[in-house]
Protein backbone atom coordinates (compact mmCIF):
# COMPACT_ATOMS: atom_id res chain seq x y z
CA UNK A 1 0.00 0.00 0.00
CA UNK A 2 1.10 3.64 -0.73
CA UNK A 3 0.24 7.15 -0.02
CA UNK A 4 0.35 9.88 -2.87
CA UNK A 5 1.65 13.51 -1.41
CA UNK A 6 2.69 16.54 -3.33
CA UNK A 7 5.65 17.41 -4.45
CA UNK A 8 5.50 21.00 -2.34
CA UNK A 9 4.79 18.60 0.78
CA UNK A 10 7.76 16.24 0.71
CA UNK A 11 9.34 19.32 -0.63
CA UNK A 12 8.92 21.41 2.88
CA UNK A 13 9.43 18.20 5.02
CA UNK A 14 12.62 17.41 3.61
CA UNK A 15 13.70 20.69 3.68
CA UNK A 16 13.20 21.04 7.20
CA UNK A 17 14.95 17.53 7.66
CA UNK A 18 18.03 18.97 6.35
CA UNK A 19 17.95 22.17 8.19
CA UNK A 20 17.05 20.46 11.69
CA UNK A 21 20.82 18.60 10.86
CA UNK A 22 22.42 21.81 10.48
CA UNK A 23 22.88 22.65 6.75
CA UNK A 24 22.76 25.94 5.67
CA UNK A 25 19.62 27.52 3.81
CA UNK A 26 21.46 26.96 0.72
CA UNK A 27 22.30 23.63 1.25
CA UNK A 28 19.24 22.60 2.29
CA UNK A 29 17.50 24.30 -0.82
CA UNK A 30 20.27 22.05 -3.25
CA UNK A 31 20.38 18.53 -0.89
CA UNK A 32 16.33 18.96 -0.98
CA UNK A 33 16.09 19.66 -5.04
CA UNK A 34 18.56 17.17 -5.68
CA UNK A 35 17.02 14.46 -3.93
CA UNK A 36 13.31 14.82 -4.79
CA UNK A 37 14.51 15.01 -8.45
CA UNK A 38 14.76 11.13 -8.21
CA UNK A 39 11.00 10.58 -6.80
CA UNK A 40 9.24 13.40 -9.50
CA UNK A 41 11.27 11.29 -11.89
CA UNK A 42 10.31 7.77 -11.07
CA UNK A 43 13.37 6.77 -9.22
CA UNK A 44 11.84 6.25 -5.64
CA UNK A 45 14.88 3.88 -4.64
CA UNK A 46 17.31 7.14 -4.82
CA UNK A 47 14.90 9.64 -3.00
CA UNK A 48 12.80 10.59 -0.21
CA UNK A 49 13.19 7.26 1.21
CA UNK A 50 17.04 7.61 1.48
CA UNK A 51 16.30 10.54 3.53
CA UNK A 52 16.67 8.62 6.98
CA UNK A 53 19.79 7.42 5.62
CA UNK A 54 21.59 9.99 5.19
CA UNK A 55 20.54 11.97 8.89
CA UNK A 56 22.09 8.19 9.83
CA UNK A 57 25.10 9.10 8.89
CA UNK A 58 24.97 12.43 10.12
CA UNK A 59 24.72 10.60 13.50
CA UNK A 60 27.38 8.47 12.48
CA UNK A 61 28.91 11.74 12.00
CA UNK A 62 30.43 10.51 8.48
CA UNK A 63 28.30 12.98 7.01
CA UNK A 64 29.61 16.66 7.85
CA UNK A 65 26.45 19.32 7.61
CA UNK A 66 28.61 22.29 7.35
CA UNK A 67 31.41 20.88 4.95
CA UNK A 68 33.93 23.67 3.43
CA UNK A 69 33.78 22.02 0.04
CA UNK A 70 37.23 23.35 -2.47
CA UNK A 71 38.62 23.27 -5.40
CA UNK A 72 42.57 21.43 -3.82
CA UNK A 73 43.92 20.86 -7.17
CA UNK A 74 43.48 22.25 -10.90
CA UNK A 75 44.07 23.33 -14.82
CA UNK A 76 42.39 25.03 -17.05
CA UNK A 77 40.12 22.59 -17.95
CA UNK A 78 40.56 19.96 -15.03
CA UNK A 79 39.72 20.00 -11.23
CA UNK A 80 39.96 17.95 -8.09
CA UNK A 81 37.17 18.67 -5.38
CA UNK A 82 37.79 17.66 -1.89
CA UNK A 83 33.83 17.56 -0.42
CA UNK A 84 34.62 17.80 3.13
CA UNK A 85 32.76 14.90 3.76
CA UNK A 86 29.49 16.92 3.12
CA UNK A 87 26.51 15.73 1.69
CA UNK A 88 26.81 14.21 -2.10
CA UNK A 89 23.91 15.71 -3.00
CA UNK A 90 25.68 19.34 -2.43
CA UNK A 91 29.07 18.19 -3.10
CA UNK A 92 28.16 16.79 -6.52
CA UNK A 93 26.14 19.98 -7.99
CA UNK A 94 29.04 22.29 -6.63
CA UNK A 95 32.09 20.35 -8.64
CA UNK A 96 29.47 19.92 -11.80
CA UNK A 97 29.42 23.86 -11.74
CA UNK A 98 32.93 23.77 -11.54
CA UNK A 99 32.77 21.48 -14.52
CA UNK A 100 31.03 23.74 -16.43
CA UNK A 101 32.48 26.72 -15.55
CA UNK A 102 35.71 25.23 -17.21
CA UNK A 103 33.80 24.50 -19.91
CA UNK A 104 32.85 27.66 -20.91
CA UNK A 105 36.64 28.76 -20.91
CA UNK A 106 38.73 25.71 -22.20
CA UNK A 107 35.53 23.99 -23.97
CA UNK A 108 35.43 20.84 -22.27
CA UNK A 109 35.47 20.50 -17.88
CA UNK A 110 36.54 17.39 -16.16
CA UNK A 111 36.00 17.60 -12.46
CA UNK A 112 36.97 14.20 -10.08
CA UNK A 113 35.81 14.20 -6.23
CA UNK A 114 37.01 13.16 -2.86
CA UNK A 115 35.34 12.75 0.56
CA UNK A 116 32.20 12.79 -0.54
CA UNK A 117 29.16 10.93 0.21
CA UNK A 118 25.99 9.07 -1.86
CA UNK A 119 25.27 12.06 -4.26
CA UNK A 120 21.45 10.74 -5.15
CA UNK A 121 20.50 10.05 -8.94
CA UNK A 122 23.36 10.89 -11.34
CA UNK A 123 21.54 12.48 -13.85
CA UNK A 124 20.39 15.07 -11.80
CA UNK A 125 23.93 16.39 -11.91
CA UNK A 126 24.49 15.91 -15.60
CA UNK A 127 21.26 17.09 -16.80
CA UNK A 128 22.69 20.16 -15.09
CA UNK A 129 24.78 21.04 -18.68
CA UNK A 130 21.82 21.09 -20.43
CA UNK A 131 20.54 25.05 -19.86
CA UNK A 132 24.14 25.99 -21.08
CA UNK A 133 24.02 24.01 -24.40
CA UNK A 134 26.76 21.00 -22.84
CA UNK A 135 26.70 17.47 -22.66
CA UNK A 136 26.83 16.44 -19.21
CA UNK A 137 28.43 13.55 -17.89
CA UNK A 138 28.04 12.35 -14.30
CA UNK A 139 29.40 8.76 -12.41
CA UNK A 140 30.07 7.88 -8.61
CA UNK A 141 31.51 4.89 -6.67
CA UNK A 142 29.46 3.35 -4.11
CA UNK A 143 29.03 0.56 -1.11
CA UNK A 144 30.91 -2.65 -2.55
CA UNK A 145 27.89 -4.65 -3.12
CA UNK A 146 28.76 -5.75 -6.66
CA UNK A 147 30.78 -8.95 -7.26
CA UNK A 148 32.76 -8.82 -10.58
CA UNK A 149 32.72 -11.64 -13.70
CA UNK A 150 33.48 -14.98 -11.74
CA UNK A 151 34.02 -13.56 -8.20
CA UNK A 152 32.11 -14.41 -4.89
CA UNK A 153 33.52 -11.36 -3.39
CA UNK A 154 32.16 -7.93 -3.61
CA UNK A 155 34.52 -5.46 -4.73
CA UNK A 156 31.98 -2.99 -6.81
CA UNK A 157 29.12 -0.81 -6.02
CA UNK A 158 26.49 0.08 -8.41
CA UNK A 159 28.58 2.81 -10.02
CA UNK A 160 25.76 4.42 -12.29
CA UNK A 161 26.73 6.82 -15.29
CA UNK A 162 24.99 9.14 -16.95
CA UNK A 163 25.19 11.37 -20.00
CA UNK A 164 22.85 14.14 -20.67
CA UNK A 165 22.49 15.91 -24.09
CA UNK A 166 20.55 18.74 -25.76
CA UNK A 167 18.21 18.94 -28.55
CA UNK A 168 16.14 21.57 -30.01
CA UNK A 169 12.60 21.05 -30.42
CA UNK A 170 12.92 17.56 -28.71
CA UNK A 171 13.12 16.53 -24.96
CA UNK A 172 16.89 16.14 -24.39
CA UNK A 173 18.62 12.33 -24.43
CA UNK A 174 19.47 11.99 -20.37
CA UNK A 175 21.11 7.66 -20.27
CA UNK A 176 21.07 7.33 -16.47
CA UNK A 177 21.82 3.47 -15.63
CA UNK A 178 23.48 1.87 -13.02
CA UNK A 179 26.43 -0.58 -14.34
CA UNK A 180 24.73 -3.47 -12.47
CA UNK A 181 21.69 -5.42 -13.96
CA UNK A 182 19.76 -3.71 -10.95
CA UNK A 183 20.48 -0.72 -8.50
CA UNK A 184 20.23 -1.64 -4.91
CA UNK A 185 17.73 0.24 -4.62
CA UNK A 186 15.62 -2.14 -6.67
CA UNK A 187 16.08 -4.58 -4.16
CA UNK A 188 14.95 -2.78 -1.37
CA UNK A 189 11.64 -1.59 -3.54
CA UNK A 190 11.09 -5.54 -3.38
CA UNK A 191 11.94 -6.16 0.38
CA UNK A 192 9.63 -3.99 1.30
CA UNK A 193 6.66 -5.61 -0.75
CA UNK A 194 8.18 -8.87 -0.05
CA UNK A 195 8.66 -9.57 -3.40
CA UNK A 196 11.24 -11.79 -5.39
CA UNK A 197 14.06 -10.91 -7.27
CA UNK A 198 14.26 -11.52 -11.13
CA UNK A 199 16.95 -14.15 -11.53
CA UNK A 200 20.08 -12.30 -12.90
CA UNK A 201 19.52 -9.58 -9.95
CA UNK A 202 21.54 -11.08 -7.30
CA UNK A 203 23.71 -14.08 -6.60
CA UNK A 204 24.18 -16.16 -3.13
CA UNK A 205 27.66 -16.00 -1.06
CA UNK A 206 28.61 -19.44 -2.85
CA UNK A 207 28.44 -17.74 -6.58
CA UNK A 208 24.78 -19.08 -7.46
CA UNK A 209 21.84 -17.44 -9.20
CA UNK A 210 19.47 -16.32 -6.41
CA UNK A 211 15.90 -14.81 -6.55
CA UNK A 212 15.93 -13.52 -2.68
CA UNK A 213 15.94 -10.09 -2.38
CA UNK A 214 17.31 -10.27 1.10
CA UNK A 215 20.36 -12.24 -0.19
CA UNK A 216 22.66 -8.88 0.37
CA UNK A 217 22.09 -9.34 3.97
CA UNK A 218 23.14 -12.88 4.13
CA UNK A 219 26.54 -12.17 1.91
CA UNK A 220 25.32 -12.39 -1.08
CA UNK A 221 26.13 -9.93 -3.95
CA UNK A 222 24.49 -7.87 -7.17
CA UNK A 223 25.61 -9.01 -10.73
CA UNK A 224 27.10 -6.80 -13.00
CA UNK A 225 25.31 -5.21 -15.82
CA UNK A 226 24.71 -8.35 -18.13
CA UNK A 227 24.48 -10.76 -15.13
CA UNK A 228 26.24 -13.87 -16.19
CA UNK A 229 29.40 -13.90 -18.33
CA UNK A 230 27.59 -15.71 -21.31
CA UNK A 231 25.26 -13.10 -21.40
CA UNK A 232 27.62 -10.17 -20.81
CA UNK A 233 28.86 -9.50 -17.40
CA UNK A 234 32.38 -8.91 -18.07
CA UNK A 235 31.00 -5.87 -19.80
CA UNK A 236 28.94 -4.28 -16.87
CA UNK A 237 32.68 -5.92 -14.65
CA UNK A 238 34.54 -3.55 -17.21
CA UNK A 239 32.14 -0.42 -16.97
CA UNK A 240 31.52 -0.71 -13.37
CA UNK A 241 35.67 -0.68 -12.82
CA UNK A 242 35.94 2.40 -14.55
CA UNK A 243 33.61 4.27 -12.89
CA UNK A 244 35.67 3.65 -10.01
CA UNK A 245 38.75 4.27 -11.48
CA UNK A 246 37.02 7.68 -12.81
CA UNK A 247 35.20 8.72 -9.64
CA UNK A 248 37.95 7.20 -6.92
CA UNK A 249 41.32 6.22 -8.18
CA UNK A 250 41.58 9.94 -9.76
CA UNK A 251 40.72 11.86 -7.25
CA UNK A 252 42.01 10.77 -4.02
CA UNK A 253 38.68 9.14 -2.90
CA UNK A 254 38.50 5.31 -1.70
CA UNK A 255 37.62 2.59 -4.36
CA UNK A 256 36.67 -0.84 -4.88
CA UNK A 257 36.14 -2.76 -1.85
CA UNK A 258 37.04 -0.26 0.60
CA UNK A 259 34.25 2.21 -0.71
CA UNK A 260 32.65 3.33 2.42
CA UNK A 261 28.61 1.89 2.86
CA UNK A 262 25.80 3.74 2.74
CA UNK A 263 24.29 1.93 5.62
CA UNK A 264 25.74 3.97 8.87
CA UNK A 265 25.34 0.92 11.02
CA UNK A 266 27.83 -1.09 8.48
CA UNK A 267 31.40 -0.65 9.39
CA UNK A 268 33.68 1.43 7.59
CA UNK A 269 36.43 -0.97 5.83
CA UNK A 270 39.80 -1.02 7.19
CA UNK A 271 42.94 0.37 5.56
CA UNK A 272 41.17 2.71 3.44
CA UNK A 273 43.21 3.91 0.56
CA UNK A 274 41.23 7.09 -0.07
CA UNK A 275 38.70 9.53 1.75
CA UNK A 276 34.96 9.46 1.15
CA UNK A 277 32.88 8.30 -1.90
CA UNK A 278 34.41 10.13 -5.27
CA UNK A 279 32.64 11.41 -8.59
CA UNK A 280 33.81 12.15 -11.94
CA UNK A 281 31.79 14.98 -13.73
CA UNK A 282 32.59 16.19 -17.32
CA UNK A 283 30.72 19.02 -18.98
CA UNK A 284 31.48 19.33 -22.95
CA UNK A 285 30.51 22.96 -24.95
CA UNK A 286 28.36 22.26 -28.22
CA UNK A 287 29.92 24.64 -29.59
CA UNK A 288 33.58 23.42 -29.65
CA UNK A 289 32.36 20.84 -31.70
CA UNK A 290 30.28 22.24 -33.70
CA UNK A 291 26.69 25.17 -34.40
CA UNK A 292 24.58 24.80 -31.60
CA UNK A 293 22.02 24.81 -33.64
CA UNK A 294 23.28 22.67 -36.32
CA UNK A 295 23.78 19.93 -33.67
CA UNK A 296 20.64 20.55 -31.91
CA UNK A 297 18.64 20.03 -35.16
CA UNK A 298 20.75 16.91 -36.17
CA UNK A 299 20.05 15.64 -32.70
CA UNK A 300 16.10 16.09 -33.31
CA UNK A 301 16.72 14.15 -36.75
CA UNK A 302 18.57 11.53 -34.61
CA UNK A 303 15.57 11.36 -31.72
CA UNK A 304 12.62 11.58 -34.67
CA UNK A 305 14.18 8.51 -36.60
CA UNK A 306 14.62 6.06 -33.52
CA UNK A 307 11.66 7.34 -32.00
CA UNK A 308 9.78 6.19 -35.31
CA UNK A 309 11.62 2.89 -35.16
CA UNK A 310 9.53 0.30 -36.12
CA UNK A 311 8.66 -1.21 -32.48
CA UNK A 312 8.57 -5.21 -32.15
CA UNK A 313 5.26 -6.92 -31.50
CA UNK A 314 3.37 -6.14 -28.63
CA UNK A 315 4.97 -2.71 -27.95
CA UNK A 316 3.54 0.61 -29.07
CA UNK A 317 6.65 2.39 -29.30
CA UNK A 318 10.43 2.74 -29.32
CA UNK A 319 11.60 4.95 -26.35
CA UNK A 320 14.53 7.51 -26.53
CA UNK A 321 16.38 7.53 -23.28
CA UNK A 322 15.16 9.38 -20.54
CA UNK A 323 11.56 9.28 -21.95
CA UNK A 324 10.11 7.02 -18.96
CA UNK A 325 11.42 10.03 -16.41
CA UNK A 326 10.23 12.65 -18.32
CA UNK A 327 6.86 11.42 -18.65
CA UNK A 328 6.69 10.45 -15.12
CA UNK A 329 7.92 13.79 -13.72
CA UNK A 330 4.91 15.83 -15.52
CA UNK A 331 2.59 13.19 -14.41
CA UNK A 332 3.97 13.26 -10.25
CA UNK A 333 4.03 16.93 -10.43
CA UNK A 334 0.40 16.95 -11.38
CA UNK A 335 -0.92 14.19 -9.36
CA UNK A 336 1.68 13.25 -6.38
CA UNK A 337 4.12 11.39 -5.84
CA UNK A 338 3.26 7.86 -4.26
CA UNK A 339 5.57 6.53 -1.52
CA UNK A 340 4.45 3.07 0.19
CA UNK A 341 3.60 2.89 3.70
CA UNK A 342 6.96 1.77 5.28
CA UNK A 343 8.43 4.58 4.12
CA UNK A 344 5.92 7.19 5.19
CA UNK A 345 6.43 5.42 8.76
CA UNK A 346 10.39 5.88 8.77
CA UNK A 347 9.90 9.46 7.23
CA UNK A 348 7.23 10.05 10.00
CA UNK A 349 9.33 8.62 12.84
CA UNK A 350 12.52 10.71 11.62
CA UNK A 351 9.79 13.82 11.72
CA UNK A 352 8.82 13.16 14.98
CA UNK A 353 12.58 13.11 16.35
CA UNK A 354 13.06 16.87 15.21
CA UNK A 355 9.39 17.75 15.84
CA UNK A 356 8.75 18.26 12.12
CA UNK A 357 5.06 17.15 10.77
CA UNK A 358 5.31 14.83 7.53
Amino acid sequence: MEQIFTYDRIYSFTHAIFLAIGCSEKDATTATQTLLSADVRGIDSHGVARLSGYVRLWDAKRVNATPQIKVVYETPSTAVVDGDAGLGLVVAPFAMQVAIEKAKIAGTGWVSVKNSNHFGIAGYHAMMALQHDMIGMAMTNASALVAPTFSVERMLGTNPIAVAIPAKEQPPFVADMATTTAANGKLEILQRKNAEAPFGWVQDKEGNASADANILKKQGALLPLGSDREHGSHKGYALGSIVDIFSAVLSGASYGPWAPPFPAYVPMPENMPGVGLGHFFGAMRVDAFRPVDEFKQHMDNWITRFRNAKPAEGHDRVLIPGDPEREMESVRMKEGIPIVNSVVADLQELGNRFGIKL
